[in-house]
């Protein structure tokens, strides 16, 4: 019977320690090419999971693949991903808000027609910011306060 085998947990422990493959080999009494085939992504045997845990002087178990602590670990991954997105929009939008607001001045300060009318525009397009702020506001508190706690 063969079982999924975390490749990278494995590989990353052996760089840890400074070993080459062909120390691990030997340490767990296996092939240098089985070590090969294992770190690019083969299954092992029970056997031979319980060879390399011993080699690392670990359970057995810390060597083999759970999906469920790399969906965890994805979805974080992912979390991550969409905050900074938001915060990178966030900046933007305050860019945006502080380039126009430069435009609407620009437009008040001349004597052409609708220079005393960028008021009302400058409102709106500061409520519009300060909505796209409020929601990162929200977010980011909801991330950092609003985490159901694990058990």
């Amino acid at each position: 019977m063969t079982m999924d085998i975390d490749t990278e947990k494995l590989k990353r422990w052996r760089e840890e320690r400074f070993w080459s493959q062909e120390h691990l080999a030997e340490l767990a009494g296996v092939a240098l090419r089985t070590v090969q085939r294992i770190e690019n992504g083969g299954n092992a045997s029970r056997e031979l999971i319980t060879a390399l845990a011993a080699a690392f002087n670990v359970d057995a178990t810390a060597l083999t693949y759970h999906p469920e602590d790399h969906k965890d670990e994805l979805a974080r991954e992912k979390l991550a991903h969409s905050l900074s997105a938001l915060r990178l929009s966030a900046l933007i939008v305050a860019a945006s808000w502080f380039f126009i607001m430069i435009v609407f001045a620009g437009i008040s300060a001349s004597d052409g027609p609708g220079g005393d009318n960028m008021m009302v525009p400058a409102i709106w397009v500061t409520v519009g910011a300060a909505g796209h702020g409020l929601a990162v506001v929200i977010v980011e508190i909801v991330n950092r306060f609003g985490k159901p706690k694990r058990r």
